[in-house]
């Protein structure tokens, strides 16, 4: 494989468009921030008053203007003493308005054509603000198309990568298989008889050469085995204390390892070559074996507990049967048996889950596996429901008109309750848990 298509290269590219839309997004959201506001905008001034500047100009002579004419009062002196008092005052008093009145005359042209001026100019700069403002926002939406328009392009690409990694993965899986097919046509006797080479062409048959295939489809469906370990650490308390449990299916192991992990010996047999040969590479005690003929060669009372995840329904109805009866025989008493399976009741997990896989063979409700454990001889069996459906992926209800004080409720609101009665019957009976486990116990004494 060449550099420019390794996996480093492409983990490095997807690095490279999350840094990209990292950055994309803090540039949107601080443009977001940015955009302004229409601020409180002042009311245009009002239009001069033509009449002001003559009023003030025949009224500022308000001041008499030097000595008053002599009258009798002055041949006693008291005017002309008087006038000494205040006749200063009055011309200051004279020069201040006429300086006064004199300025205002000079600007008033100016005054008057600046309020014209910003009458004028007001709801212009307001057009041109709110203008600007629209702009921005426009420029906004605009790059916020952007995003959808690159992720559907991405999409398109992720999807593409997607289906040749899972035709790389599918092709490196059935390599590994032939190759291992030919070691095995090798491994037999040098010079047959004529009569063993269709037997010994037959140990790559059909099951075997496809089973690469099944186990490519646990990976992509199943779920990862990280999220595998997790969801199966619950039954571990079932098994403290147990030893030499057999885990039919056993899968890619992972339940086995959390059993070593925790000191317990275990085995695992699984019909898949590759799924046993997967346990195997970890270090794992499994094999390629069918469950109900291994079952029938142990000695009785031979095994400390017995699990079986997702097993039961690709099981035909006689065979479960059998494997269910026998299993109590092999159990020493007062181990568990945990078989868990896939919950036909709800909606989600039969169309979604149990059709998706071919190799099903019956789905199992939950009251029918319950019974035929206590039919086997089982003692306390109990049903464990797991994976609730989440809040968003069941049916939502809807809200009623809220009521008025004094009113009665009307058609409308009984309508509404009743569609929410409705919905709650069908999130309980379609869309609940979707798997569940029967965990049963040999009874003491028998």
């Amino acid at each position: 494989m060449s550099a420019d298509s390794s996996p480093g290269l492409v983990n490095r590219l997807v690095a490279e468009r999350a840094e990209a839309h990292r950055r994309y997004n803090e540039a949107l959201t601080a443009l977001d921030r940015a955009i302004q506001t229409l601020p409180q905008w002042p009311a245009p001034p009002p239009p001069y008053d033509e009449r002001v500047l003559p009023a003030i100009n025949e009224a500022w002579r308000n001041i008499p203007e030097g000595r008053p004419v002599r009258g009798k009062w002055w041949r006693c002196g008291i005017a002309d003493s008087a006038w000494r008092l205040v006749g200063p005052i009055f011309e200051r008093q004279a020069a201040f308005n006429a300086a006064l009145v004199d300025h205002l005359n000079r600007n008033a042209v100016a005054h008057r054509e600046a309020s014209a001026a910003l009458a004028t100019a007001l709801p212009a700069t307001r057009a041109g603000f709110e203008a600007l403002i629209r702009f921005e926002s426009l420029l906004l939406q605009f790059l916020q198309q952007i995003t959808p328009l690159a992720d559907a392009g991405d999409r398109q690409v992720r999807d593409a990568i997607a289906s040749l990694q899972g035709v790389a993965e599918v092709a490196q899986r059935a390599a590994v298989t032939a190759t291992r097919g030919i070691e095995r046509l090798g491994a037999a006797p040098s010079h047959p008889a004529k009569s063993d080479a269709p037997a010994a062409a037959e140990r790559v048959d059909a099951a075997n050469t496809d089973a690469y295939k099944y186990l490519g489809f646990e990976d992509r469906f199943r779920g990862s085995e990280a999220d595998i370990r997790t969801r199966l650490t619950d039954y571990l308390p079932y098994f403290d204390g147990a030893s030499n449990v057999l885990d039919v299916g056993c899968g890619r192991g992972e339940f086995l390892q959390l059993l070593k992990e925790r000191g317990i010996s275990a085995r695992g047999i699984d019909l898949n070559p590759e799924m046993a040969e997967t346990c195997r590479a970890r270090g794992l005690d499994a094999s390629t074996a069918d469950a109900l003929t291994t079952l029938r060669e142990l000695p009785d009372q031979s095994l400390g507990g017995l699990i079986a995840v997702q097993v039961i329904e690709h099981l035909k109805p006689a065979y479960l049967s059998q494997f269910l009866q026998t299993a109590f025989f092999k159990l020493r008493p007062g181990a568990p048996l945990v078989l868990e399976t896939i919950n036909p009741a709800c909606w989600v997990a039969f169309f979604e889950s149990y059709i998706r896989d071919l190799t099903h063979e019956q789905p199992i409700h939950a009251e029918t596996l319950q019974y035929m454990l206590q039919a086997s001889g089982f003692a306390s069996v109990d049903v464990v429901f797991r994976s609730p459906i989440a809040e968003g992926g069941r049916l939502q209800r809807v809200t009623a008109r809220p009521e008025h004080f004094g009113e009665t409720a009307d058609p409308q609101t009984a309508l509404v309750s009743a569609f929410n009665h409705n919905v709650d019957r069908l999130n309980d009976r379609l869309f609940t848990f979707q798997d569940y486990a029967a965990i049963a116990r040999v009874p003491d004494a028998r």
